[in-house]
């Protein structure tokens, strides 16, 4: 879907263009720089992370992992100043004792229009399966 995405869409999936470059790049300054303030992130289901340090310390002991993304697709809606972004995901990493690791999930993004037009993450919810293997 993102090639059909309008110039609002593009500008939201920019945000998250930036942030996955900038963890890849084990760059947390720059992974920081997608998020607002008081933004949280569920790096497990429904333990909501928050706080720049907090959130800091976690992605920086996470990036140690080495982990590797693909995405299977992309999809932003914007409503106002609000707007969702979700993609199907696939990571491959390695503990710190060598061991492979896998994981796969739904990422669901709600992010915000700042006052000079960019988008910064607010929520960030990389296991929005997770309700889904709970029946």
């Amino acid at each position: 879907m993102e090639n059909n995405f309008n110039e609002e869409q593009k500008k939201v999936f920019s945000t998250i263009e930036r942030m996955v470059t900038a963890f890849q790049n084990k760059d947390i300054d720059g992974v920081l720089a997608t998020y607002e303030d008081n933004a949280i992130v569920m790096f497990e289901p429904q333990k909501p992370v928050q706080g720049k340090e907090t959130l800091r310390a976690v992605f920086t002991e996470f990036v140690s992992m080495n982990p590797q993304y693909t995405f299977s697709g992309h999809e932003v809606y914007v409503s106002g100043d609000i707007a969702t972004h979700t993609a199907p995901w696939k990571m491959v990493g390695q503990l710190p004792d060598g061991t492979k690791i896998e994981q796969s999930g739904l990422s669901v993004a709600v992010l915000r229009r700042q006052a000079d037009g960019n988008w910064l993450m607010i929520q960030d919810n990389p296991h929005g399966q997770f309700l889904l293997g709970k029946n």
